[in-house]
């Protein structure tokens, strides 16, 4: 359908017509983008003429005007339309009239409608107290009616903008600046609002607002075009949802995805990604360049008097070879060739690093626009400038975002192209990949002091995860991606060796710290024939902490710490000489042997809390206070039978306690004590609140016991009172046997959804099977949770090989039902 066939269905049928024409046009697969939002406004302006040209007796002193994205021709399917009723205030009833008659039909077809009434002064005053009133009458754009009138009033608002820039656009910054502190930054976030969130469409407007100012002016290249890719997400959002919202939620962006011809959801968010980075790092440069054009209009007239016509004073620090900071920038020297030294980008990016300042547009710009390649492999130099760019702490990160968004990154490292802006959906990562690796780097030169090579560690910290761009197990793809890389950068074969080494097993020292027996030696020797060597081990644990801390809250504690440091120093022991002993069964504490007496005497469980701290690492400062809790030690001595670990698991869900650690074993009791007492040594924590008290807890396992407590009852009650969400759909669980991880029990793994009562099901699954538990070790990660049982037989040594397969098998059966 054309747009004269539109014009004329809406010019003959009224509210109808236009309705019909909108609907068409909106279905209509082969206009989208920027011409259909053109066209949408186009009859939108066609049909708003109408109305206002058949209701306005008198067209003079008085015109409609469209505003903000309205006013910019950029109608969405579910876009409010923004609309100004100018008047020149002769006749107010007549204009209050005329209101209503615009209004109502807007209204009557359930269309969203942002609408005032004012008069030009009127207009201005409300520009001047309200800044989102004054952006978007920067846009206004005449509809029907007095020309003349609306002309005017663009022009004294520009004009008013113009003169009252030293204070808006300070106001417009803050503005920004509060909108991202609550929104997120659009560029990392897995359910972005695409107008909000930093580096989304309202960032983009307010480029233009700057712009418009004349202070100052965004970088041009690629900015419209990021901007236009997010308006034809929102309005594929728009059309998917029938909703006007410009949040991209999880549920509905395979939908998006295929609106727009897209492979697939995590395609979608790579282009909303990239384009968010353009309109960010725009956005930098642009209130960058507003800040030293508002200081100087401030300073220079001070300036000039000062120095009553004397010698100015030098603008320009040398900060190394061809480098030079110029009025808080850092920009190449005049003496500076690019063109004949191809580090020059790496000095650059490190200089600046290091300074704290940013690099200059122009600067990155010519870098990337003239620098040759560096040779392979590259000179010590070029090394020695990344290594010291990547220990610069948090400045790193908006360096290595400016050289990104020029380019030079991926010409210096190729491999990067893969894991730029890469989603990752995985509610602990908060981050993009690349923005992980960054982070992690940040967090590494923390602790460039603990150890022997911190470029080696610095390094790694970049490349660990270069391996998720590729299919398969990102450690084993990054393995072999690192040994390239960094025989590329220059390192000798023995540290491609110790790196290829660290990328391969950057996540050994956690899993095996949260989901193995400790006192187990096949563990600690599993882990120190990995690892190879002391000086290999102590970058392993710096990575690993780094690794965590950059990956989000959920993925670090004290608790996790503290299970690392326990198993490095167990490793290390085994890389000194030293054999691990064989666990053997620890004597009972004094309080284990009363708990133990009183639960035969009673013949029911009986059970103590006590709260657990780690202390600091020996070089670490003791922070003031008290030590940061571990959680809560859960002691229970019941007589043995079977059941034990379903009830104590279930008990302990409807309590909403989380289970961290736990150990399950007979206990030998004193001479004269007849009986057979299980111990239980968990470590628990809240939840919610509070931890629930001994008593309370004591008696719903004492009926948990006795099967007058319906554990399964009361957790699917729970679950049916709150209302389930729409979200993405968890993967099934996966139960499997780990190969060889102890010679004293069977290990079964369980990956699964984190969920209340997930424990009590696998322990009632296990307890059905007729095996025992002797410990289990407990690792959530957001809504992941990756579970380790140590399982025997009834006689206590590891099930037989088909045995294990067929307990694994029945329970993954019971965790997919």
């Amino acid at each position: 359908m054309t747009s004269t066939d539109m014009r004329k269905d809406a010019e003959d049928s009224g509210p109808s017509g236009y309705a019909a024409a909108r609907l068409r046009l909106l279905t209509e697969e082969a206009r989208s983008g920027p011409p259909r939002r053109a066209a949408l406004s186009r009859l939108t302006d066609e049909w708003l003429t109408g109305l206002f040209t058949a209701a306005a007796e008198d067209l003079r002193g008085i015109s409609l005007v469209a505003v903000g994205g309205y006013g910019r021709g950029e109608l969405s399917p579910r876009s409010d339309l923004d609309l100004l009723l100018l008047h020149d205030g002769a006749d107010s009833k007549a204009v209050a009239a005329l209101a209503d008659r615009l209004w109502y039909p807007v209204w009557d077809l359930g269309l969203a409608l942002d609408h005032s009434v004012r008069t030009p002064a009127e207009a201005r005053k409300t520009a001047a107290e309200d800044l989102k009133v004054q952006l978007g009458l920067l846009d206004a754009r005449h509809l029907a009616g007095d020309l003349g009138l609306t002309s005017a009033l663009r022009t004294t608002v520009l004009a008013d903008w113009r003169n009252q820039a030293p204070k808006r656009l300070p106001e417009l910054q803050e503005l920004c600046a509060e909108r991202a502190e609550r929104q997120g930054e659009l560029q990392y976030l897995l359910e972005p609002d695409l107008k909000e969130a930093r580096g989304g469409l309202r960032d983009a407007t307010a480029l233009r607002a700057v712009a418009a100012s004349w202070v100052a002016d965004a970088p041009r290249e690629g900015l419209d075009d990021a901007r236009r890719r997010l308006l034809d997400v929102r309005d594929a959002l728009h059309l998917a949802t029938g909703r006007a919202t410009d949040r991209l939620a999880l549920q509905e962006q395979d939908q998006v995805a295929a609106e727009l011809g897209l492979l697939d959801a995590d395609t979608l968010l790579r282009q909303v990604y990239e384009a968010a980075r353009v309109v960010s790092y725009a956005s930098d440069v642009t209130w960058r360049e507003v800040g030293r054009v508002l200081r100087s209009r401030a300073v220079r007239p001070r300036l000039r008097a000062m120095l009553g016509g004397g010698k100015p004073v030098a603008e320009r620090s040398p900060l190394a070879e061809g480098v030079v900071e110029q009025d808080g920038e850092v920009v190449l020297a005049r003496a500076a060739r690019p063109e004949r030294d191809p580090v020059l980008p790496l000095r650059a990016a490190a200089a600046a690093a290091q300074a704290g300042l940013p690099l200059s547009l122009h600067a990155v710009r010519r870098l990337a626009a003239t620098v040759r390649p560096l040779p392979t492999p590259w000179p010590a130099e070029a090394r020695e400038q990344l290594v010291t760019l990547l220990g610069s702490g948090p400045p790193t990160i908006e360096v290595w975002e400016a050289l990104e968004a020029e380019g030079l990154i991926t010409r210096l490292l190729p491999d990067w192209e893969r894991v730029r802006c890469r989603p990752q959906r995985n509610a602990v990562h908060i981050w993009t990949v690349d923005r992980h690796l960054i982070e992690t780097a940040v967090r590494a030169s923390e602790f460039t002091r603990r150890v022997s090579r911190p470029d080696l560690l610095l390094v790694a910290a970049l490349l660990h995860d270069i391996g998720k761009g590729w299919p398969g197990d990102h450690s084993v793809a990054g393995e072999i991606i690192v040994k390239d890389v960094a025989a590329r950068i220059g390192f000798d074969r023995a540290d491609v060796t110790v790196l290829s080494t660290l990328v391969r097993h950057h996540l050994l020292l956690v899993e095996t710290a949260t989901r193995r027996d400790l006192e187990d030696p096949a563990t600690v020797r599993s882990v120190a024939e990995a690892v190879g060597s002391q000086s290999t081990l102590e970058l392993l644990h710096a990575l690993t902490e780094a690794d965590a801390l950059a990956t989000g809250p959920a993925a670090w504690s004290t608790w996790r710490g503290s299970l690392v440091t326990d198993l490095v120093k167990r490793v290390a022991a085994v890389l000194a000489g030293d054999e691990p002993d064989e666990p053997a069964t620890a004597a009972a504490t004094a309080e284990q042997e009363r708990l133990a007496i009183e639960a035969v005497a009673t013949g029911s469980p009986v059970l103590a809390l006590r709260a657990q701290t780690e202390p600091p690492a020996d070089d670490t400062e003791q922070p003031p206070g008290d030590p940061e809790p571990l959680g809560v030690e859960l002691l229970i001595a019941v007589p043995d039978r079977e059941g034990v670990l379903p009830a104590v698991a279930g008990v302990l869900a409807v309590h909403r306690l989380t289970v961290r650690t736990a150990e399950l074993r007979a206990l030998d009791l004193p001479d004269g004590v007849e009986g057979s007492v299980l111990l239980l040594n968990w470590r628990v924590a809240a939840e919610y609140g509070s931890l629930p008290q001994a008593a309370r807890l004591r008696a719903d396992l004492v009926r948990a016991l006795d099967g007058t407590l319906d554990i399964a009852g009361r957790l699917a009650e729970r679950d049916a009172a709150y209302p389930r969400r729409r979200g993405v759909i968890a993967p099934p669980p996966r139960v499997t046997v780990a190969p060889a991880a102890s010679r004293h029990a069977t290990v079964i793994e369980v990956r699964a959804q984190d969920a209340p009562g997930l424990l009590f099901r696998i322990g009632t699954a296990l307890d059905d099977a007729g095996v025992r538990v002797r410990s289990m070790h407990v690792s959530t990660l957001g809504a992941n949770a990756v579970d380790a049982f140590y399982v025997t037989g009834a006689d206590g040594s590891p099930l037989p090989g088909e045995e294990a397969t067929t307990v694994a098998r029945k329970l993954e059966e019971t965790l997919r039902a």
